[in-house]
């Protein structure tokens, strides 16, 4: 993949690539899509346009029409708010133009319906943040284990994600900021900044160290790591049990926690999930309880999944759940806990949830 160096200000930062490309690949500031302008999209066009960035943010419906008419709205935690202006917000990815950086924000289980969209906004050095939660469809590719090439069904059934982005495009992302729509238009920051960045082989190229200091200076906290599935794992290792848990009665992460049957519920999850971590060679360095607590500190939230099912959408089940219990078989390591409760989300999103 030709990637072309960079002009940051007044600096110059290259590539692995000795070419040297013309004019038209030389900026002052990236060209950046957010594909999927919610919650957490929203966060990230509205801070990097307020940055100076050149931002193109991808909404639809009523949220769409807000921030075509009124701009892009962020409310802080402290109550202060700031409007910024896209430079085009649109429901079409394709008349977007060729982008530097494509950061894709849309849930897990509505990649495959956009993925074939996507090459529309690529030119030669475009990379593709992908900022979902669960196990990403790239997880082994460049991973150099037993399991290179393994497809994950539950993320990717057909290999369009893949074919559509390709892994040298992609950028893995870990995304802890909490926001909320609160009327179209209007995105309310709760807590956090953060956005772990890793290649999916595990270097420190030079394209991501660009990508990283662009949203540092939007305000982020953009931490590269060079083992990217392990702060995936941490993630999911919690998320696996709450977040369907918490579906399927409704309680917040402090009831689950508090509540004896389902804390023990949710450990006996994290349980098997951290023995298909483990044989996939991943060291986690804190302790079940530790984890745990975390939730349980996290106090009276709804998680995502959750919010989705009494929304009536679609959840990211599969990426959450599917794709672990997925890769219990894989290993050959029992998920009897997983597995039933996938079978009652899959069951609750069937009968409750509008498709």
């Amino acid at each position: 993949m030709n990637l072309p160096h960079f002009k940051v200000g007044n600096s110059l930062v290259g590539t692995e690539l000795d070419t040297v490309f013309h004019d038209p690949y030389f900026f002052d500031k990236m060209k950046i899509c957010i594909v999927g302008a919610g919650a957490i999209g929203g966060y990230l066009g509205a801070k990097l346009a307020l940055a100076g960035e050149t931002v193109t943010v991808i909404a639809r419906g009523s949220h769409l029409e807000a921030i075509q008419k009124k701009g892009l709205k962020l409310v802080m935690a402290d109550g202060s708010s700031q409007i910024a202006t896209p430079s085009l917000a649109t429901s079409d990815i394709q008349s977007a133009g060729p982008q530097d950086v494509v950061i894709l924000t849309v849930k897990a289980h509505s990649v495959p319906a956009i993925a074939p969209f996507l090459p529309a906004l690529y030119n030669s050095h475009t990379m593709v943040v992908t900022a979902q939660n669960g196990v990403p469809w790239w997880y082994f590719r460049q991973h150099g284990g037993e399991y290179e090439g393994t497809r994950i069904q539950s993320v990717d059934p057909d290999g369009i994600i893949e074919a559509s982005i390709g892994a040298d495009r992609a950028i893995g992302c870990v995304v802890y900021p909490a926001t909320e729509i609160i009327e179209p238009g209007v995105i309310k920051h709760i807590e956090g900044d953060r956005f772990t960045l890793g290649e999916i082989d595990g270097t420190k190229t030079e394209r991501i160290q660009l990508l990283a200091q662009t949203l540092k200076q939007a305000g982020f906290k953009a931490p590269i790591r060079n083992q990217i599935r392990t702060e995936i794992w941490i993630k999911l290792w919690g998320n696996v049990a709450f977040n369907p848990i918490s579906a399927l009665t409704g309680a917040t992460l402090e009831d689950i926690c508090r509540y004896p049957l389902t804390r023990e519920l949710a450990r006996q999850m994290m349980i098997e999930t951290q023995a298909i971590a483990e044989n996939l060679g991943i060291k986690f360095g804190i302790t079940l309880e530790q984890r745990i607590n975390g939730a349980e500190n996290v106090g009276a939230h709804k998680t995502s999944m959750l919010q989705d099912i009494e929304a009536g959408r679609p959840t990211e089940i599969d990426a959450i759940v599917g794709a672990v219990a997925e890769l219990g078989k894989l290993t050959q390591i029992p998920t009897p806990y997983i597995d039933a409760i996938y079978a009652s989300v899959k069951l609750l999103e069937a009968t409750k949830v509008r498709i």
